[in-house]
C-alpha cells in the first residue's frame, strides 16, 4: 500500500511538474512577444527549453537535496527515451518513410553526437563537478548561434501571432508557475526517494526509468501534435534539441548546486546504451532517411533497455 501511495503522489507530483512547465513556457513566450524578442529567440530559447524544463529543475532539485545520483540517472534514460522510444514512435505513426531535408537537422545531428560525447567523458569516473561540466554552457551556446543564423532568415516570412494577453496576466501566470515547478519538483524527487527505499531498488535506476520516462511526457505530447499537423521532420529536430539540452545545460546547471555521481548501475550499461543510441541515430539517418521498419527497431531497442536496466 506504501508504494501505490508514493507512486499517486509522484504521478500527480509530476503530472503537476510538466502541467507548470507548459505554463511558464506559454507565459514567458507571451512576454517575449510583447518585449518583441525575434521570433527565433522565443523558439529557441523559449520554446525550445520549454519541452526539457522538467528534467531541468528535477536535476537541480535531487542535486541541492542530497540525491546526486538522480540527475545523471535521469539525463541518461531521458537521452535514450527521446533517441529510441519517441523518435521510433513518431517515424512508426508516420506511417511512411521519413525524408529528413532539413540541412538544420544535421547540424543537430552533430551536436548530438558531440553532446553525448561530453557528457560521456565528464561522466566516465563516476563524478560531475561544475568545473568540468561549465563547458557544457559554451557548446550549447554555439550550438543556439548555429541555429539562430538559419532561424534569422526565416523571421521575415512569419505571419504575425494572435493578440497576447496583458502584462499583468503573463508575469501573474508566470509566478504561478515558478512556484508550481518548485513544489512539484520537490514533491517529485522525494516520492521518487520514497518508492526507490520501498522497492529496494537504487535511486538511479528508479531515476532512470520512471523519472526519464515521465520528464519526456512533454517532448511526446509536442511530437504527437507535430505528428498530427503532418510535421514529423520538425518532431524530430524537437527530439534532437532537446537531447542536446539535456547532456549539455542540465550537468552544467546542476552542479553549480552540489557534485553529481554515477553508480556502478549506471556506468556499466546505461551510458554506453546512451552512447551507443546516438550513433546508431546519427549512422541510420545518414541517408536523410528514416523507414518504419528502423522506427520499429528504436522502440523495441528501448523495450530491451528497459528490460535490461529492471532486470527482468
Amino acid at each position: 500500500m506504501g508504494v501505490l501511495k508514493e507512486l499517486g503522489i509522484f504521478f500527480v507530483a509530476l503530472a503537476g511538474l510538466i502541467v507548470a512547465a507548459r505554463i511558464f513556457t506559454r507565459s514567458s513566450e507571451n512576454l517575449g512577444r510583447r518585449l518583441h524578442l525575434p521570433p527565433f529567440v522565443i523558439g529557441i530559447f523559449i520554446v525550445g527549453i520549454g519541452t526539457s524544463l522538467p528534467e531541468l529543475i528535477a536535476g537541480v532539485v535531487s542535486v541541492g537535496r542530497g540525491f546526486p545520483e538522480v540527475m545523471p540517472g535521469n539525463v541518461i534514460g531521458a537521452n535514450v527515451s527521446n533517441v529510441l522510444f519517441i523518435t521510433g514512435l513518431c517515424v512508426v505513426l508516420h506511417r511512411e518513410t521519413l525524408n529528413l531535408r532539413s540541412k538544420y537537422i544535421f547540424i543537430d545531428l552533430h551536436f548530438l553526437i558531440g553532446s553525448f560525447f561530453f557528457f560521456a567523458v565528464i561522466a566516465w569516473d563516476g563524478v560531475i563537478e561544475f568545473s568540468e561540466s561549465f563547458m557544457g554552457i559554451i557548446i550549447y551556446l554555439i550550438y543556439a548561434f548555429y541555429l539562430i543564423r538559419g532561424e534569422a532568415e526565416l523571421d521575415q516570412a512569419r505571419p504575425a501571432g494572435k493578440k497576447q494577453p496583458g502584462w499583468g496576466f503573463s508575469l501573474l501566470f508566470l509566478l504561478g508557475a515558478s512556484t508550481g515547478i518548485y513544489l512539484s519538483a520537490e514533491y517529485t524527487i522525494l516520492s521518487l526517494t520514497r518508492i526507490s527505499e520501498l522497492v529496494a531498488v537504487p535511486h538511479a535506476i528508479v531515476s532512470l526509468t520512471l523519472l526519464s520516462l515521465g520528464t519526456t511526457l512533454p517532448e511526446l505530447a509536442v511530437n504527437m501534435r507535430l505528428m498530427m499537423e503532418k510535421k514529423a521532420e520538425m518532431a524530430i529536430g524537437n527530439v534532437l534539441g532537446s537531447s542536446v539540452f539535456n547532456s549539455l545545460m542540465i550537468p552544467s546547471l546542476s552542479t553549480l548546486f552540489g557534485q553529481a555521481t554515477l553508480p556502478a548501475e549506471l556506468l556499466n550499461l546505461p551510458l554506453p546504451i546512451m552512447a551507443g543510441s546516438g550513433l546508431l541515430f546519427y549512422l541510420l539517418t545518414h541517408d536523410k532517411k528514416m523507414s518504419i521498419w528502423e522506427g520499429l527497431l528504436f522502440v523495441c531497442l528501448y523495450g530491451v533497455f528497459i528490460i535490461k536496466v529492471l532486470g527482468f
